[in-house]
């Protein structure tokens, strides 16, 4: 098989200087700093700069009289245990001595009432707390839609409220998922226990293009705008007709999922409206990122992967974190195949040769290979460069011979 390296032409808005761009975010926040213990949460995502953004908030607080803290808010990511989410926290850079702060983490929650959609915890430590800097990205979430998905309002519902909220969370129906991030949401800070929040967007190159802190009067009113313009920067595949799409590296490093459903066209949710693009028949895994610390959720996503990313799998974690969403199939282990020449050499006996795609993984869409029958297709596309020469679809010691660029 010949492939031609495409290289799409993303949104970069990189901001030069985060750390001055944190202190200007907060810089224009009309809230009075608590002269006491302040809580910074900090979630599971691969976020671009989140050590640096996250430590100059520290250090702004600090200098402003709060004593900061860093409290993982990760619902039941990493084993659902106060260490394991404490090494997902250390992992992402961001250690106590990294950090200027101590960081204090617990499964303990307290129930801070009821609404419509069910009860509503807090993180012990956050509710201890003066008040709370909710620290997220905004972005499209993989299981609904909604004026509100990724990003505070879920930090503050779902990731602050631990396992228990999870459990609530993913209980509900996908499609009024959203309806209770807005009551939930609304309740918390009618709580008077959010401080502010500091929402963060990303550009189509995964790196940090605008910060924005918000009084917590302000949150539910700018996230669905945060949202809308997060989907400006939203990088796509370029083609929506694939017979197989195969992936690098999934992890929850690069999505709540492992890999992006916004991406690759598939929600996996039993029972609920799934999106209509990209349609893509068969999807090949072949690496588990290391900083997903053995979470595979969302491998079942694909139809076939690899021993090693099999063997990658900690399938404790893996089960805890599918388990609390309820949608079991993304834990279902796919056909699984010795190596990457294997599974591919498998499909292609399989469906053939053609409308393939390669890509890193579903964050990283700048560079990607894609089968000849594909070449005028997408050298038609707006965003897309594709290379003048094709190159020899390579394997060794049964591995793909790929190079991304990252």
């Amino acid at each position: 098989m010949k492939l031609y390296r495409v290289t799409q032409r993303l949104t970069a808005r990189p901001i030069s200087d985060v750390r001055a761009a944190v202190r200007s975010a907060l810089d224009g926040l009309p809230c009075p700093v608590p002269q006491a213990d302040v809580a910074i949460t900090a979630g599971s995502r691969g976020i671009d700069n989140i050590a640096a953004i996250t430590q100059a908030a520290g250090e702004w607080l600090r200098e402003h009289g709060a004593r900061p803290f860093l409290v993982p808010a990760m619902g039941s990511h990493n084993g659902a245990t106060a260490e394991g989410q404490r090494r997902m926290v250390e992992s992402l850079g961001m250690t106590e001595e990294a950090m200027g702060m101590p960081i204090r983490s617990s499964m303990d929650v307290v129930k801070v009432g009821s609404v419509s959609t069910g009860d509503v915890f807090m993180d012990r430590f956050c509710h201890e707390s003066a008040g709370v800097l909710v620290l997220n990205r905004v972005k499209l979430h993989t299981c609904f839609s909604g004026p509100v998905q990724s990003g505070l309002t879920k930090m503050m519902v779902v990731g602050m409220g631990k396992i228990k909220s999870a459990e609530t969370f993913h209980s509900t129906p996908t499609a009024k998922m959203k309806d209770m991030l807005l009551e939930m949401g609304q309740f918390l800070l009618d709580s008077g226990k959010i401080w502010a929040g500091l929402a963060l967007l990303e550009d189509g190159y995964d790196q940090t293009a605008e910060i924005h802190a918000l009084p917590p009067q302000t949150i539910l009113k700018r996230e669905p705008e945060l949202l809308q313009k997060h989907q400006t920067y939203f990088p796509r595949l370029p083609i929506d007709d694939l017979n197989t799409l195969v992936v690098g590296t999934i992890g929850k490093t690069y999505s709540g999922t492992g890999m992006d459903t916004n991406v690759i066209g598939h929600r996996g949710v039993k029972g609920y409206e799934d999106l209509d693009r990209p349609r893509i028949r068969t999807i090949a895994a072949l690496r588990l990122a290391e900083a997903s610390q053995g979470n595979a959720i969302g491998v079942g996503l694909a139809d076939f992967i690899t021993r090693q990313l099999r063997d990658a799998i900690d399938e404790h974690k893996t089960f805890i974190n599918v388990y609390t969403t309820g949608d079991m199939d993304r834990a279902k282990i796919p056909a699984t195949l010795p190596d990457d020449e294997t599974v591919i050499g498998k499909i292609r006996d399989r469906y053939g040769d053609q409308r393939w795609m390669f890509i890193p993984n579903t964050l990283h869409l700048e560079s990607l290979y894609v089968s000849e029958d594909l070449r005028d297709e997408i050298a038609a596309h707006p965003l897309c460069q594709v290379d003048s020469q094709p190159i020899a679809l390579t394997f060794r010691d049964g591995t793909l011979q790929l190079t991304f660029g990252r």
